[in-house]
């Protein structure tokens, strides 16, 4: 038990880790975008390299990660995002757009593979513990996010470089990767639930690969839109300066923070599908009030809205696509692959709307995404819920 809990708090700090460089990367992107001298479409553009590298990372992760085992991965991977980050802050210091995509490239090819790796960790650890505390990893996700946003400001506020600010968080992440190594399982997967790369391929035509792969899609891009854009639509749209842009990031964070705390006890007493779209519904209407409201105050409550309802559809999905643990490395790498169409979509397409309509008016496809997960919420509940437990939706079924 001692090592269960051991091992859990080690995925706890990974998960940690993930969210607070990009984030704190993200939060200065005002600053990088005017140091670079560039539109918002081509800042879109530049994001496209981080999201091609996630992509590709994922559509090789269960392979490396069955040969690897998922302790060399998140080490490793997190270590090398680390670098991919640090190259992209001086890149921004450089004024080179090339340095500054390259940079995000690999990081996105990191994070990708690190992805897969810790959500497998996760679920695997609360099937070991019997309860469904997904929602938890990706709140440690998000206290990293918050906690970047914050070191983002910080370094806005007094004017430090994000090259040596990246350069920081490279030494803080590696030493954190040789910290936890020790205390990480090596495979989570059993030896007789090892398949082979045909049969790993094969959730690829399984329909509720697909299904889970939407719901995953459209709080993805519920989540990654505020991770790329809101600094900016908060001094574009709302006339925010780069600070109070850095803070409403830093509250839209702390809002699904809170979400995924007050998720496992939620879950556990209503049942995945009905948490679902009691999020979406949150997020939607927090959109809309971001959007179509122009006020400042408002748009603050919107962001808290939007941030509560992204909280829960990503771990949600993760969970669900780690139901079946024989498959659960290429189900998870498959759905989190479909998921992550949105984060290789959504930079040029909402940077390209937001450049030609305004970022509040781009919002709208957003929106259009929250409807998605809505209408795919109910593949959640097909084989009850993370822990082994019936799911409340399940029973209540006539």
């Amino acid at each position: 038990m001692r090592e269960t809990v051991r091992w859990r708090n080690a995925v706890f700090a990974v998960f940690f880790a993930m969210g607070f460089g990009f984030a704190s990367l993200a939060a200065r992107f005002p600053t990088a975008r005017d140091m670079l001298d560039i539109s918002v479409d081509q800042l879109g553009l530049a994001l496209l390299g981080i999201s091609v590298g996630s992509i590709t990372g994922l559509a090789t992760a269960s392979h490396v990660i069955a040969r690897l085992g998922t302790r060399v991965v998140m080490v490793t991977g997190a270590s090398i995002i680390g670098v991919g980050l640090c190259v992209a802050g001086w890149g921004v210091e450089a004024r080179s757009m090339p340095i500054l995509i390259g940079g995000l490239l690999v990081t996105g090819l990191s994070t990708g593979i690190t992805d897969v790796a810790m959500n497998l960790s996760g679920a695997a650890n609360e099937r070991a513990i019997g309860r469904a505390i997904m929602p938890v990893f990706h709140a440690f996700f998000s206290f990293g996010t918050v906690a970047g946003a914050g070191y983002g400001a910080l370094g806005e506020a007094t004017g430090i470089g994000i090259g040596p600010q990246m350069t920081i968080y490279l030494v803080l992440v590696v030493g954190l990767a040789a910290v936890v190594r020790p205390h990480l399982v090596q495979q989570p997967i059993q030896p007789e639930d090892h398949v082979g790369f045909k049969e790993r391929l094969s959730v690829w035509t399984d329909a509720r690969t697909w299904l889970i792969g939407g719901l995953v899609l459209g709080m993805a891009l519920t989540e990654g839109s505020a991770n790329d854009w809101l600094t900016l639509l908060m001094v574009d749209g709302h006339d925010f300066d780069e600070v109070g842009a850095a803070l409403a990031f830093a509250l839209f964070l702390t809002a699904m923070t809170a979400g995924r705390l007050a998720g496992v006890p939620l879950i556990e007493r209503f049942g995945r599908v009905a948490m679902l779209r009691a999020t979406a519904s949150l997020a939607a209407v927090g959109l809309v009030l971001v959007i179509v409201v122009d006020h400042q105050v408002v748009a603050l409550i919107g962001t808290a809205m939007w941030g509560l309802g992204a909280s829960l559809g990503f771990p949600i999905g993760m969970s669900a696509a780690a139901d079946d643990a024989r498959m659960a490395t290429a189900r998870v790498g498959a759905v989190a692959t479909i998921g992550y169409v949105a984060f290789l979509a959504g930079p040029p397409l909402l940077g390209f709307l937001g450049e030609h309509l305004g970022l509040r008016d781009a919002m709208w496809v957003v929106l259009a995404f929250v409807v998605l997960s809505l209408l795919t919420s109910a593949v959640a509940r097909e084989r009850g819920t993370a822990s082994g437990a019936p799911d409340p939706a399940v029973e209540a079924r006539p």
